[in-house]
């Protein structure tokens, strides 16, 4: 049965404390805290740098059993002029201990900066330097792109015959890329706003749990824009973080969420 999994990036913020966080509530708890509020936690600290195996295996042993990290691969396998480069990178990156979070390891967004142009040759070569597994385990990739140049249905093809996810970027100024490429779907959304408590106004929240409740059912959104040929009907994981925007409601928007869908 497809899941839809909703959560944030990070957990580590001090405008949280006291809003999202009770008072008091001690540092070394927040991510518990966290994790029984939200049903999934993009992890963005591993975007900059390597973290210890060791912290891998806490963060682990602190959420609970249905609990899944999105993580998000190094710059330095996307920030470079040749993608086709990046094997060492994308090595160490799965050999430095992320698989220390076994089952609670989800998807990977590789994240491009705004300036990368799509390069048909060297994005295939990229696609192709991703393990489909580690250590027996299947590794879902997703891939984060900013430049207007994809979207164009040759890339939505190399993505979609790798099965690696295009993230949705929603609610920004960087461009939207609504097609199903993968067995999963992954959506950042980053318009939450100072005025909303919830960040979202009720109507906005509507939409989005009733786009994330279509992809589970093997359907796509009508309302969002795509830019090839639609993918065949099938029950979709899905992974939605609430990013960016007025970033100390985003908690809040994300529980809104999870209430919608449940109910």
């Amino acid at each position: 049965m497809a899941r839809i999994r909703i959560g944030v990036g990070g957990w580590v913020y001090e405008p949280w404390r006291g809003s999202f966080f009770p008072p008091g509530l001690p540092q070394r708890e927040e991510l518990a805290y966290a994790s029984r509020h939200l049903t999934s936690i993009e992890i963005n600290g591993t975007y900059y740098g390597s973290q210890k195996p060791a912290s891998f295996a806490r963060w682990h042993a602190e959420t609970p059993d249905d609990f899944v990290f999105a993580v998000k691969g190094p710059r330095f396998a996307t920030n470079r002029k040749l993608l086709a480069e990046a094997g060492p990178s994308i090595e160490r990156f799965f050999t430095g201990g992320v698989m220390e979070l076994r089952d609670k390891l989800g998807p990977v967004n590789w994240q491009f900066m705004a300036t990368k142009r799509f390069d048909p040759e060297d994005f295939a070569a990229f696609l192709a330097l991703l393990p489909r597994a580690v250590d027996g385990r299947p590794i879902r990739h997703a891939v984060e792109v900013r430049h207007p140049s994809f979207r164009t249905p040759e890339f939505v093809a190399l993505a979609r015959g790798a099965g690696v996810a295009v993230i949705l970027g929603a609610d920004s100024h960087f461009p939207e890329i609504a097609d199903v490429t993968a067995p999963f779907v992954y959506v950042r959304i980053m318009g939450t706003r100072e005025e909303e408590a919830a960040g979202y106004p009720p109507a906005e929240l509507a939409a989005w749990a009733a786009r994330a409740r279509r992809w589970a059912a093997g359907a796509a959104p009508d309302d969002l824009e795509t830019v090839a040929e639609p993918a065949e009907p099938a029950a979709r994981d899905v992974f939605l973080y609430v990013i960016s925007g007025a970033k100390h409601r985003n908690p809040a928007a994300a529980m809104a969420l999870i209430d919608r869908i449940a109910g």
